[in-house]
C-alpha cells in the first residue's frame, strides 16, 4: 500500500476523463479538478477551486462522495461533492475494495490535496479543443 506516482496517475485520467478535450489539473494524492471554463493560468484556478471544496468537513456536503469503478482503469475515481473535482485511487493503495474502504480513502486523499495544494500535472487543451 502507499501512494501512486504522478506518471500512472496522469496516464489514469487520461484514460478515466470523459472529455478528452478538457483541461485538467492533477494534484499529488490523486485530486484531479476539470476544468469546465478554462482561462488564465490553470494551476491557480484549479488551486482556487480545490482550496474551497477540497478540504472535508464531515457532516457537509463536502464530505460526501460516491466511487466509480471504471472499466479501463486499476481502480477507482471517487467523486466529491463539486461534479469537477475527483480523486483516483489506485487498487494497490488500499486493502479493502469495499465501495465505503475506497470512498473514505479517496475523500481523504482529497482533503489532503485540498489543504497542501500541490500541483504535478496541467493537461492545457485550449488550444486543441475544436471549434464551436
Amino acid at each position: 500500500m502507499g501512494e501512486v506516482n504522478s506518471d500512472i496517475l496522469i496516464d489514469a485520467w487520461r484514460r478515466l476523463l470523459v472529455n478528452p478535450n478538457a483541461s485538467w489539473v492533477l494534484f499529488e494524492h490523486g485530486t484531479c479538478v476539470v476544468l469546465t471554463a478554462p482561462e488564465g493560468d490553470l494551476a491557480e484556478q484549479a488551486e482556487e477551486i480545490l482550496r474551497r471544496v477540497g478540504p472535508v468537513h464531515v457532516g457537509s456536503s463536502a464530505g460526501d462522495f460516491t466511487v466509480i469503478n471504471p472499466e479501463d482503469a486499476e481502480g477507482w475515481a471517487v467523486t466529491s461533492h463539486h461534479p469537477d473535482v475527483l480523486t483516483y485511487v489506485a487498487a494497490d493503495e488500499i486493502e479493502e475494495h469495499t465501495d465505503i474502504a475506497v470512498g473514505l480513502y479517496g475523500r481523504s486523499k482529497r482533503h489532503r490535496d485540498g489543504t497542501e495544494l500541490r500541483v504535478v500535472h496541467v493537461e492545457d487543451k485550449r488550444d486543441e479543443a475544436p471549434p464551436a
